[in-house]
């Protein structure tokens, strides 16, 4: 147990020293890892942490067994934040999210949810990528097909 913990230490800390500022950061002053460095280390994490990456303090709306949401109200608008304890929820959620379409941010055993303006600029701040859940609803089959072609009328 302590060698897996060891070895999943030392896999994090190229990310981390990669990530850090380097000498020309120390030499100006700035000893802060950048923003990116942080959410690279913390993903997946807590909505809590999340929603201090993006600079919002979060409200939680649901705290269950598969999933925790918190709510964040900002100036630029409101979205929120979803964590899960194992990618599978996260990917049972989307699938369900996939039938009212729209973009969301999404990374490990997390996704947020905001307007699509919004995305491009939260993504900066922690990471994941965009994805488009209408595009993904649009290539489903409908009840109407089979994975051979249209379904033949009976009329």
């Amino acid at each position: 147990m302590r060698r897996a913990a060891l070895i999943g230490s030392l896999a994090l800390l190229p990310l981390v020293t990669a990530c850090s500022g380097g000498s020309d950061d120390k030499a100006a002053g700035n000893s802060k890892p950048s923003t990116a460095a942080m959410a690279a280390v913390v993903a997946p994490a807590k909505v809590e942490v999340i929603a201090n990456l993006t600079g919002c303090k979060v409200k939680i709306r649901t705290d269950a067994d598969e999933l925790r949401e918190g709510v964040c109200h900002t100036p630029e608008g409101d979205y929120l934040i979803t964590t899960f304890p194992e990618e599978k929820y996260k990917l049972t959620w989307l699938d369900s999210a996939a039938i009212y379409g729209g973009k969301y941010l999404v990374g490990p055993r997390w996704a947020i949810s905001a307007k699509p303006k919004m995305l491009g600029p939260l993504r900066k701040k922690v990471g994941g990528t965009i994805q488009d859940l209408e595009a993904m609803h649009a290539t489903q089959p409908s009840p109407t097909s089979s994975k051979y072609g249209p379904v033949p009328s009976s009329s």
